[in-house]
């Protein structure tokens, strides 16, 4: 299976009926289209198509190649000023975007982001500018930490480690009443952004959050895990599961980077040409903390 569905790309030839597209235009791809006719897509909730044909999700091949035929109208023009890099960027700050408009984000309220890696790195610089009063980043890894505060973090933690024998949910609440009083969030956050995937962060994202909050869960690790769904009754949690896109959410994304508002070329640590493709995915596979995001190049003609 070829893999690949972060992409930009030049657009080399169109259908007869296209007209909002035409050759030599830079885009962003949508990866994945739905089939526009189910009562998910009618109801505008497209992202959740049982038809959809997501690139690099068997048994649909990815965009890692020289051509790959996509959508007119999940083919989005990006401006001048943007280049192809930043164009490949704008399916993580879609992400992101999707991430904060499931989580109904409203000006003045506290967040938490479990995880700073792209995804949750992106969801704080998001949070911020849709206004979020306090945006606190959450990992265990230092270099990321750091990153976060040059993203809309206003502050970060450090969780640790539960000891040996600990129970996972009393640490969870521990950790949780440690953040609540070190970052002034009193009850607690008023929308917590798992974006990690870890089952502890799971965890620590329900006692982090405030009575009546919302939680939106967009990281994926272990299928099954533990998790203290009293709590979530007790404390009347409404809890969100995200995953993609959601409409307008590509247009948004291309405006935050196109303004400046969103820098995507400092998450870049790593590139590599279409040629060392298989390098560039043994580097990611190592999972070095000082690689963040690795991009490869298209076709060179």
């Amino acid at each position: 299976m070829v893999l690949g569905h972060e992409s930009s790309g030049v657009v080399a030839e169109v259908g007869s009926k296209v007209t909002s597209l035409k050759p030599g235009d830079r885009v962003a791809m949508e990866p994945g289209v739905p089939c526009r006719r189910c009562d998910l897509c009618k109801g505008g909730k497209y992202h959740l198509c049982t038809q959809m044909v997501f690139a690099a999700t068997p048994p649909w091949d990815g965009t890692l190649a020289k051509y790959y035929v996509n959508a007119a109208d999940f083919c989005y023009k990006v401006p001048d000023t943007m280049d192809l890099e930043e164009a490949a960027m704008v399916e993580p700050v879609s992400v992101a975007v999707a991430i904060n408009k499931t989580a109904d984000l409203r000006a003045q309220q506290t967040v938490v982001v479990l995880g700073c890696g792209p995804i949750g790195i992106l969801s704080q610089a998001v949070a911020k500018l849709f206004g979020a009063r306090k945006v606190i980043g959450i990992d265990v890894v230092p270099s990321r930490l750091a990153l976060a505060k040059q993203y809309g973090a206003d502050g970060t933690f450090h969780p640790p480690r539960a000891e040996a024998g600990a129970d996972p949910m009393a640490h969870a609440e521990k950790v949780a009443a440690q953040i609540k009083a070190e970052f002034g969030l009193g009850d607690g956050a008023d929308v917590v952004l798992e974006c990690s995937g870890a089952e502890p962060c799971i965890q620590l994202g329900v006692y982090v959050a405030k009575p009546g909050a919302t939680i939106v869960q967009a990281g994926m690790g272990k299928e099954v895990v533990a998790f203290p769904v009293t709590a979530v009754c007790t404390q009347g949690l409404t809890i969100k599961g995200s995953i993609r896109y959601l409409n307008g959410c590509y247009p948004a994304a291309i405006d935050l980077i196109s303004s400046g508002k969103i820098n995507v070329k400092k998450l870049v640590t790593n590139r590599y040409k279409f040629e060392e493709a298989e390098e560039a995915f043994e580097l990611v596979r190592q999972a070095r903390q000082d690689v963040f995001k690795v991009m490869i190049a298209g076709v060179q003609e």
